[in-house]
């Protein structure tokens, strides 16, 4: 239900904090009060186009918020609208996108009014009322044709024409092919490259390691100068620490001269050996130049390769199982489309006799309710199209909602439609449900209300005390000039200013004795109607 709503700077509206109780909550004021306002304040929750116009002359933005409670779950919506820009929404204080405000209000509160109309419009909205009066279960409907869906996709995306296969399997064959024969190794191409710069130089390394041998080992070189050093310095004990560090370093000097030797002994040209490497480097380059920066890389493209060539090698075998599949799955969706279809049928006359008592009692006794059901041979969508037809005036044939009823009709069959289903929102909001209606049928219309927020909140903006009388709360709008400005007030009214309320829409004016006593008369006798609340 919707807790409290607040508005600034919309329209005549400079600031206005509303709580909302459970139940039938009547919004009631002069005309021109303002509230419209509140009913376009909702709208813009709703996800409805922003219209930076409505912003309040002189602020720079208005700024609209409302807080839901659904059982144990609670949601702050908001809307902020800009003089210029676009507008801003937010859900729990998040920012969100219009359409996600509009997903999340669609749960929560139903609008209808002169302008918000368009539910009863939707060809699916038709079809849902017609399944929840008849209790029809579209749950297998509903899966077959996802199904159905997803097969459509997969044979879509399974490949393009024959010659395009055939093009395509061609080119990832050879590239299979080319990287097999290659015989790749993980780490293949480092180890070449440094065999490479071995071969590239050798006479280079060659000579390189009997120089140093030279420098190391021979008469005179660093080998001699070190033993004639340890020589000076043995049977002398001051030095015993570092000679016993140049007999290491003189066994590791060997070593290293030895090391020196056996590599450059072990090194010999090999033009023929050379080209070979180069060639298998180049060959390496242009893999990874096609297919993959590493020799890993290039392997996993060809195991990819490998699995697209067999989709394609099993193409025909893959679309015929995935059209068998679809075949069957669409004689299984025609089949409950049938029985969905049938079960609509079966139950459109009974939902529009319903509808039709219901209008009776809302001042729409001429009016004739037809709900068409496709056959199956004109459409299978979802079980067949439901369409409501309406005619309201006698000797004229039933016609679409959109172009026959009128702004208050449309929210009495809303209302009927209501009264006749189970489900909805958890708050229901009816702007100028009472044009053109008075006495008695303004007294039903409002028990009607009553009936209907028993089980939901349901919110009214109405001139007729009959309908407010009803109410379990009561919001007085009003306006009043400021400083030249037009500023509009909302304020919740207890019994007694209920009753001054209710005396000036009945005669005019609050301060009529004889009016005060009808409006009395007219609570008591729908406090006496309603089933007791829980307080």
């Amino acid at each position: 239900m919707l807790v409290e709503l607040a508005v600034k700077n919309l329209g005549v509206i400079e600031s206005a904090r509303i709580p909302f109780g459970d139940g039938l909550v009547a919004l009631t004021g002069e005309t021109g009060a303002g509230k419209t306002m509140l009913v376009e304040a909702l709208n813009l929750l709703s996800g409805q186009k922003a219209d930076p116009s409505r912003v309040r002359v002189g602020s720079e933005e208005a700024v609209v918020e409302a807080l839901f409670v659904d059982g144990d779950d609670e949601f702050v919506l908001r809307r902020v609208v800009p003089v210029s820009g676009r507008s801003k929404a937010y859900l729990n204080g998040e920012l969100a996108t219009a359409a996600t405000l509009a997903e999340v209000a669609d749960d929560l509160l139903e609008m209808h009014g002169q302008h918000a109309q368009q539910q009863l419009f939707s060809a699916r909205a038709h079809r849902d009322a017609l399944d929840e009066f008849a209790g029809i279960d579209t749950t297998e409907l509903v899966r077959l044709k996802s199904e159905l869906r997803s097969l459509r996709s997969e044979i879509d995306a399974s490949g393009g024409d024959e010659r395009s296969r055939v093009r395509e399997l061609s080119l990832l064959e050879f590239q299979v092919e080319e990287i097999d024969a290659a015989q790749l190794r993980i780490g293949e191409d480092a180890d070449l490259a440094s065999e490479e710069e071995t071969l590239g130089d050798a006479l280079g390394h060659v000579e390189a390691a009997e120089n140093a041998g030279a420098q190391l080992g021979s008469d005179g070189a660093a080998m001699d100068q070190l033993s004639g050093a340890m020589d000076a310095l043995k049977d002398r004990s001051p030095y015993g620490s570092v000679l016993e560090r140049l007999v290491g370093l003189r066994a590791e000097l060997s070593d290293c001269t030895n090391e020196i030797r056996r590599i450059g002994e072990s090194i010999e040209p090999d033009p023929q050996r050379l080209a070979i490497l180069q060639e298998r480097r180049a060959l390496i380059a242009e893999l990874r130049r096609k297919y993959g920066e590493t020799e890993g890389m290039i392997l996993d493209f060809a195991d990819e390769t490998r699995r697209r060539v067999d989709e394609l090698r099993s193409h025909d075998a893959r679309l015929a199982e995935l059209q068998q599949k679809f075949d069957a799955a669409d004689t299984a969706y025609r089949r409950e489309a049938e029985r969905v279809g049938a079960l609509r049928r079966g139950s459109a006359t009974k939902l529009a006799v319903s509808i039709e008592a219901r209008l009776q009692d809302l001042a729409m006794s001429a009016a004739h309710v037809e709900i068409r059901v496709a056959d199956s041979s004109e459409s299978l969508a979802d079980g067949a199209e439901v369409e409501f037809l309406i005619s309201t005036n006698p000797g004229v044939s039933p016609g679409p909602l959109a172009k026959v009823a009128s702004g208050g009709e449309l929210s009495r069959v809303m209302l009927a439609l209501r009264l006749v289903l189970t489900h909805s929102p958890p708050t229901t909001v009816f702007d100028e449900i009472d044009a053109g209606i008075g006495g008695e049928t303004a007294v039903e219309v409002g028990r009607l209300l009553a009936q209907l927020s028993r089980g939901q909140q349901v919110l009214v903006v109405t001139h007729l005390p009959q309908v407010a009388a009803y109410a379990d709360h009561q919001v007085l709008i009003s306006k009043s000039i400021e400083s030249g400005a037009a500023e509009t007030t909302a304020v919740p009214l207890d019994r007694p200013d209920r009753v001054v309320e209710i005396s000036r829409m009945i005669s005019g004016s609050p301060d009529s004795d004889s009016a005060r006593i009808h409006a009395e008369e007219l609570l008591d006798r729908a406090v006496a109607e309603r089933r007791p609340r829980a307080s």
